[in-house]
């Protein structure tokens, strides 16, 4: 851990958030503000996303969010329900000088936020792009892993287990695909080797299901929606059924659409150049 002190370094800015610290990734230039948000147990969400918001950010400003026990920000044992982490995610951008609305770029999980943020706060949310964005259906059924299987992955992390098994990091969607470099492969590493299945990841999983049916008790947002939607490889949810969750979701929004990919679910590192493409045309349409 030592000789990784110097890549163990924030790239975005630390702000301070109910007494925690907060990384809040920043770049770009433009009047439409990108905000990108990490699906659950993603490591290091600055750098997940950069294969994407790097095609993104001469037009556009973007930030990342990275949420307590994520990446460059301080693993802290604070609630993990829905109205917790969005207005941690709120007071964050506030405080690293960013201002709503915004289009938001959910993957996985965060999908559920995203949603909630646009019914909580509608005039904050310009539209939504979903990157193989979870929906409150995708919850109702599914079989979450045991406390205790959670634990040993923790406790594993810990001990420094994972350093043991190169697979688990090089089996990363942001290391297998994805345009960084070797120098951002090898920081993405040393968050990797800090921040898997920390304490808060785990409680999110805990309690996404509270979370989505606190969703699902609102109608869904009237806002331009465009979902990429993957192949359902690494969702742990039957293909024919993960896609269907999201079609159903957006047949009940008025201006929305759905863009299939033959990708698995970390879609912005593998199929970033044609996310990237059709983002841009969706948001200059919205102008």
């Amino acid at each position: 851990m030592n000789q990784e002190a110097e890549l163990f370094k924030p790239l975005g800015k630390m702000v301070t958030v109910n007494g925690h610290s907060m990384s809040v990734y920043t770049e770009g230039k433009g009047e439409v503000t990108l905000v990108f948000m990490a699906g659950g147990g993603t490591v290091s969400p600055t750098l997940d996303f950069k294969s994407l918001y790097s095609r993104l950010s001469d037009d556009y400003k973007i930030a990342v969010v990275e949420r307590v026990g994520y990446g460059f920000s301080e693993i802290a044992d604070v609630p993990r329900d829905i109205d917790t982490v969005l207005e941690e995610t709120r007071k964050a951008l506030n405080l690293a000088g960013e201002n709503a609305p915004y289009v938001l770029f959910p993957h996985s999980m965060a999908g559920l936020e995203a949603l909630y943020w646009a019914q909580k706060y509608p005039n904050e949310v310009t539209a939504i792009i979903g990157l193989d964005s979870a929906v409150p259906a995708a919850y109702k059924n599914v079989q979450l892993p045991s406390k205790v299987i959670f634990d040993l992955f923790s406790l594993g992390a810990k001990w420094g287990v994972t350093r043991f098994i190169p697979s688990f990091v090089n089996g990363e969607s942001a290391i297998k695909g994805g345009t960084l470099t070797d120098h951002e492969k090898d920081i993405y590493k040393a968050v990797f080797y800090r921040r898997t299945e920390t304490r808060p990841m785990i409680n999110e999983i805990q309690i996404v299901k509270d979370n989505a049916q606190k969703v699902n008790e609102k109608p869904a947002p009237q806002i331009p929606m465009l979902f990429f939607t993957s192949n359902g490889d690494g969702t742990g949810i039957d293909k024919k059924e993960w896609q269907q969750y999201q079609k159903d979701f957006l047949e009940n929004v008025n201006d929305s659409q759905q863009v299939m990919l033959d990708s698995g679910h970390y879609v912005q590192d593998f199929k970033y150049e044609n996310i990237a493409i059709q983002s841009e045309k969706f948001i200059n349409n919205l102008k």
